[in-house]
């Protein structure tokens, strides 16, 4: 069980796609001051434009050029790895961009932020958890080349174990915590987001790095300043994915244990939804607890499944707008999944000195 949870996690890690805009800064927006609630009906919208915040955070672009990482299955939710560059389109706002990089499994060092829920709700599966949080920082972590860093959430985020690559440090720190309190869940995924923004470069020069949020939680949140459109909007401008193992298991059907099926999600689980299909990454609703482990297992073949993808917009893109983004297929009735696009940031202007 411990395995498969570790080896969803490990795709987690891997699927974050690592796109890059227009040369210059975007901005993070401010805390707003209230939180609205999640209702149970409510259906995963996407984030609206920004809007001007007076307290901003920047977030340096260094390259004109837009990455995604895109994941591609047929019907039976199978992975097709076999496509080329010229069985892809790529269209930002509607208008065609021409490839100007394409490669399978991409190798980038990861940035990864893991996030476990803390919260009083959590405290019967915390122990599983850790566990399998362990385990998966164990097999995805690359001596001397990739780097996580802990967060825990319950009345509010906070930073157990700040940027690593020592697993010991790390599982040190995972073993220690213990469940109590509310739950703070947008402000946690705001405030990761942030932090990947600003992560460690990596080693050699004029590399990129993948930025991951892989959380575990059943996605309700009672106590956040942030609001839910706050912390999606604060993970598309930090360019991370978010992967999501959900622990809230009411909501499937048991006619056939065997086959458990959906009919009805949480408010909780629709969030987690909603983060995975605006950043690119996924959304995992094990049937029991210790299906956990089947979810990362699952997270890990996608991400060795994966099309790296880049391009730079065939017009410039006006500072701060979002940019819609679709990936088609050339081959029919092949599902396409990345994130939903980006924020963008205008290219830099000549300042010309004074006379």
């Amino acid at each position: 069980m411990v395995a498969t949870l570790l080896a969803a996690l490990q795709a987690i890690a891997l699927a974050v796609p690592r796109s890059r805009t227009w040369a210059q800064q975007t901005t993070l927006p401010a805390a707003p001051t209230a939180s609205p609630s999640v209702s149970p009906t409510a259906t995963p919208q996407g984030p609206p434009p920004p809007a001007p915040h007076a307290a901003e955070t920047p977030i340096v672009s260094t390259t004109g050029m837009v990455h995604l990482v895109v994941t591609v299955m047929d019907k039976h939710h199978g992975f097709i790895t076999d496509l080329d560059k010229s069985d892809f389109k790529v269209l930002e706002n509607g208008m065609l961009q021409d490839i100007r990089f394409f490669g399978r499994e991409t190798d980038l060092p990861l940035r990864i932020a893991l996030l476990l829920d803390t919260s009083n709700s959590i405290r019967p599966r915390l122990n599983f958890e850790k566990d399998a949080a362990i385990d998966f920082l164990d097999k995805v972590i690359r001596r001397n080349k990739d780097m996580a860093f802990l967060m825990t959430f319950d009345n509010e985020p906070q930073i157990i174990q700040d940027y690593t690559g020592d697993l010991d440090l790390l599982t040190s720190a995972i073993r220690e915590q213990r469940a109590g309190g509310g739950t703070a869940f947008n402000d946690a995924i705001y405030l990761a987001s942030e932090k990947l923004a600003h992560s460690p470069p990596p080693r050699a020069p004029d590399s990129e790095v993948r930025r991951v949020v892989v959380v575990i939680s059943d996605g309700d949140d009672n106590l956040s300043d942030r609001a839910l459109s706050d912390a999606i909007d604060a993970s598309i401008r930090s360019e991370v994915a978010v992967f999501a193992v959900s622990t809230n298991t009411d909501w499937l059907a048991i006619d056939d244990a065997r086959r458990p099926s959906k009919y009805y999600m949480e408010a909780g689980d629709k969030v987690l939804q909603q983060f995975a299909d605006q950043t690119g990454g996924t959304a995992f609703f094990p049937y029991r607890i210790d299906d956990l482990a089947q979810s990362f297992l699952d997270i890990g073949t996608e991400l060795r499944s994966q099309y790296f993808i880049a391009y730079v917009p065939a017009s410039p893109p006006p500072n701060g707008q979002y940019r819609k983004i679709d990936v088609e297929t050339v081959r029919k009735g092949l599902l396409v999944r990345t994130r939903k696009g980006y924020y963008a940031a205008a290219p830099p202007t000549a300042v010309l000195p004074v006379k």
